[in-house]
């Protein structure tokens, strides 16, 4: 997969030396992911045909006499009790709807987006956008794209890269309302979250954790193309 993603490059190396016109630049993007802490709550649908195969399944099992049921109920009984309460699915983040904390949306993938310079942002003004770096000499793209959220994170020790090759990839350009906007390809890299709750975000002015229905709320022109991207 290394060698795919460094075969991906060589026609843009040779571009840019070789060609007159302008060339475009590489942005590498990481869609860095926390997984969901508990089990998602099962779809109603889902949970009526759960209740109705069971129901179905009870009319048709084996019926044991009583005193055989009766020697297994009194099997391992002892004068010791276990309580157990469940740790709540609702989080103090999320009744304060803290977005730059990871204790909420337990249940959902969460996205990190920072807010800050990017790249291709009109008049250079803080935008929110993925942790991002302007490919130049990296051996492969997806170095790139580790750089990128190492400078975001101070390291790469609570992270996981999923696979080599981009995940995905845009083309932007100068539009109407637009026309200073430099031309360049965008790829986007997955990343993950392990080994912690916990991560000490930099080199931006703010940052928000978001699921992916939030997370259309900052994009909303690209909302259709991270609507196919992302699968959660």
């Amino acid at each position: 997969m290394q060698r795919s993603a460094h075969t991906l490059l060589r026609p843009l190396r040779s571009h840019r030396n070789f060609s007159s016109s302008t060339p475009e630049d590489v942005v590498a993007s990481v869609l860095f992911e926390r997984l969901p802490v508990v089990i998602p709550k099962i779809d109603p649908v889902v949970y009526a045909f759960q209740e109705f195969s069971l129901r179905w399944q009870q009319q048709y099992r084996r019926k044991y006499p009583d005193d055989v049921l009766g020697k297994g109920d009194a099997r391992g009984k002892g004068d010791y009790q276990i309580d157990y309460e469940p740790a709540p699915r609702i989080t103090e983040a999320d009744k304060k709807n803290d977005r730059r904390s990871l204790q909420r949306a337990l249940d959902r993938r969460l996205y990190l987006l920072l807010y800050g310079t990017s790249y291709g942002a009109p008049d250079k003004k803080p935008v929110w956008h993925f942790p991002e770096k302007v490919y130049e000499n990296e051996e492969t793209l997806r170095l790139c794209a580790e750089s990128a959220l190492k400078s975001v994170l101070g390291g790469l020790l609570n992270t996981y890269f999923v696979g080599n090759a981009p995940m995905a990839h845009m083309t932007i350009g100068p539009t109407e309302d637009l026309p200073d906007t430099p031309s360049f390809k965008q790829f986007f890299f997955k990343s993950q979250v392990i080994g912690t709750s916990k991560l000490s975000i930099g080199n931006c002015e703010d940052y928000v954790w978001v699921t992916k229905d939030e997370l259309m709320e900052y994009f909303p022109e690209k909302a259709s193309f991270f609507n196919q991207m992302i699968i959660s």
